[in-house]
């Protein structure tokens, strides 16, 4: 019998590069971990908990969605429980069929509740982010994020990345409230982070102007941009995108969750595409948006009428664009198409 497209979806193999651990936190486990640990916020059920963890309305605004992250800092209590939400967050990955996963996390976040130091944080986070791919036979590497608020981190946060290089971290990220927090702070240290071998993403052009996107390639070095919607007003920016080979981490749902969009068939990816600018589908933080990589991927197929043909190639694309050795991206792009071409066989 021939399968249903979401099952069909759900099979394919996949590449993550844009997730943030802190919104990939399973709202069970948050219970679980409020009610053990005594957080102050409603523990009554799930219910109760999910509106400030979770968006559960339409028309959203940034704001409104980066209101959830300061109530999530308040889970992060002990050792184990980072250590357990990053193996979570990797196992519900390979649920989705995702192969590669970047899986990007911002230390001070994880830290702040009680004041861990950045490198402990980064030492449980990156041992349970191994273990977790071996168990689950997925390569998973790591992305230290900056917050744009928290400028008096930024050198800290440079550091443990540097110190992790060797322990799974690939690059260095710019996040954040973008509308009210400018990244000329940040200059020095990601043309420091570039020059010492770690490669660069920047959220820009998601609530502000393609001008963000100019920016952050030109200035910050990014080689990937996180979102990028707002890039389809400049054509020039778009030549400058295409010109350097910068790829964009595109996700759909948490793009119509802050009005960057107003629904997914209106979202700017298809443009981007048909102007040769490298495209990924990613979730942002599936935790607080309540969806999948599937979820995306049929929206994408469904609203924006992309076959499973057009989807293969928006996964290769990722993959010729993670933060790992031309060698190992090679094989990861042949592994893809070999499991591409099985199934297609199977259909």
């Amino acid at each position: 019998m021939k399968q249903d497209i979401r099952t069909r979806l759900a099979a394919l193999p996949k590449v993550e590069l844009h997730c943030h651990l802190e919104g990939a936190l399973r709202l069970a486990s948050l219970l679980e971990v409020g009610r053990e640990y005594g957080v102050d916020v409603p523990l009554a059920d799930a219910e109760a908990l999910r509106p400030l963890v979770q968006v559960t309305y339409a028309g959203g605004d940034f704001a409104q969605f980066l209101s959830k992250f300061p109530v999530l800092r308040k889970f992060y209590q002990s050792p184990e429980v980072i250590a357990r939400f990053t193996r979570e967050a990797v196992a519900d990955a390979a649920a989705e069929n995702i192969r590669y996963m970047e899986l990007r996390f911002n230390p001070v976040a994880l830290a702040s509740t009680r004041g861990y130091a950045l490198a402990d944080v980064c030492e449980w986070v990156s041992t349970a982010a191994q273990a977790a791919a071996r168990e689950h036979k997925m390569q998973v590497e790591l992305i230290i994020t900056v917050n744009r608020m928290e400028p008096q981190r930024g050198r800290e946060m440079l550091q443990v990345a540097l110190d992790f290089s060797s322990r799974g971290v690939v690059g260095l990220d710019l996040a954040g409230d973008e509308v009210n927090f400018p990244a000329e702070p940040y200059v020095p240290l990601f043309q420091e982070a570039r020059a010492a071998g770690l490669r660069i993403t920047a959220h820009a052009g998601e609530w502000t102007s393609a001008a963000s996107v100019r920016y952050a390639i030109e200035v910050l070095g990014a080689q990937r941009i996180g979102h990028g919607a707002r890039v389809v007003d400049d054509e020039n920016v778009m030549a400058l995108a295409r010109e350097r080979g910068v790829a964009f981490e595109v996700c759909l749902t948490s793009n119509i969750q802050t009005s960057v969009a107003p629904a997914i068939k209106d979202h700017p990816v298809r443009q981007m595409m048909k102007y040769g600018l490298a495209v990924s589908l990613n979730t942002d933080d599936p935790g607080v948006q309540n969806s999948t990589l599937t979820d995306d991927f049929c929206h994408a197929h469904r609203e924006l009428e992309m076959d499973i043909p057009a989807l293969e190639r928006v996964v290769l694309r990722g993959a010729e664009h993670a933060f790992i050795s031309v060698a190992r991206r090679a094989q990861l792009v042949a592994d893809l198409q070999n499991e591409f071409d099985l199934l297609s066989g199977s259909r």
